[in-house]
């Protein structure tokens, strides 16, 4: 809005020419969704309250987490809000690739929202059906991955890390590949919501890192030295990037340890959706594994816990899992784990940078 208000005025005034410019904008991007988190998280949170809109606490989690209840949940909310008017505001909106993936993020949002809202009405943690919730993220996984394919300007070919030759295409297969991603995603990310800060911190540098990704995919010259595949219009999802990134940093002012409030699934999967969808987006979709290496870490343990559960009548491999609470039960202070799982995602984030070259 900003872009389309301010810009056009560089004919007569040049330095309003500076509004062309992705990276200008995706710096006043992240600032905007963070002023907008600092100036409504406080009242948000004194409005939950008020709504007595506190966490339910799993009954089978650790003990410590007891003291958590009551706390306010579903301040996804504010990332969904400050992330999306921050876009809204500095983007191009004329650009397909920003409607897409706001379209993902307010989907998956909404699905969150039903999600804790069954859980506050219900008085516990199990939210809606696992069916019905799957079934949805599906709907909207699916309708964004056709929109997508069908443009002629996209390729489904598949970018794999160290390779640059190495291109398979999946044709119509390329559908439920980014559906899986996207879906996939979504919920590897609500799974590492266990903690305060814990999935919030990784999100943000995801984000941060898939900006880069966005704007080298979006710049020809670019794209073409590092061999990437050029993705027209992709760069303007950095701007996006940058919101999510500020948005993300004011939640996590609220939600660093001892949190005043929680992202509830409305946020979780909002952030995940939004991930995948900027992974199928910038053409990096099998790079988003190590990028959000926690969150697929997170995921992996569940899976082999529930599995080796069932297979062997009942042992486990790890004392809780997702694996964070492990760490917990192994003794390992909360934000101990919290802050080391952050590092971890930096590394991460520097190791999937580094293919670009390594190819």
């Amino acid at each position: 809005m900003i872009f389309h208000l301010l810009y056009p005025l560089h004919e007569t005034y040049s330095y309003f020419n500076v509004f062309r410019y992705i990276t200008f904008r995706t710096i006043y991007a992240a600032i905007t969704a963070l002023f907008i988190c600092f100036v409504l998280g406080p009242w948000l949170i004194r409005k939950l309250e008020t709504l007595k809109v506190g966490q339910p606490i799993r009954e089978d989690g650790p003990s410590s987490h007891m003291s958590k209840k009551g706390t306010p949940t579903m301040g996804g909310i504010l990332i969904i809000f400050a992330s999306v008017l921050s876009t809204l505001l500095w983007a191009n909106l004329t650009n397909h690739l920003i409607w897409l993936v706001v379209m993902v993020t307010v989907g998956f949002g909404i699905i969150g929202f039903m999600d804790d809202y069954q859980k506050l009405t219900a008085g516990n943690s199990k939210g809606i059906t696992a069916g019905k919730r799957l079934s949805l993220e599906f709907l909207i996984a699916i309708f964004i991955s056709i929109v997508l394919f069908i443009r002629p300007d996209f390729s489904s070919a598949v970018t794999l890390p160290f390779f640059k030759t190495i291109l398979p295409n999946l044709g119509l297969a390329y559908i439920l590949f980014s559906t899986f991603v996207i879906v996939g995603t979504a919920n590897a990310v609500n799974l590492t919501d266990g903690l305060d800060g814990l999935a919030i911190g990784p999100a943000t540098i995801c984000f941060m890192t898939y900006l880069l990704f966005a704007y080298f995919a979006g710049n020809v010259k670019i794209a073409g030295y590092l061999q990437i595949p050029y993705v027209p219009g992709a760069g303007e999802l950095s701007v996006f990037c940058g919101a999510m990134g500020g948005a993300c940093l004011g939640f996590l002012w609220f939600n660093a340890y001892p949190a005043q409030v929680f992202m509830g699934d409305v946020g979780s999967l909002s952030l995940g959706s939004a991930l995948g969808a900027l992974a199928i987006m910038t053409k990096q979709e099998l790079l988003l594994a190590i990028v959000g290496g926690v969150f697929v870490l997170e995921a992996i343990s569940v899976i082999f816990q529930v599995g080796y559960y069932r297979l062997s009548n009942g042992r486990r491999i790890f004392r809780m899992a997702p694996i964070h609470h492990h760490f917990e039960l192994k003794g390992w202070a909360e934000p101990k784990v919290i802050v080391r799982f952050w590092i971890i995602s930096i590394l991460l984030a520097l190791l999937a940078i580094s293919t670009l070259k390594l190819r």
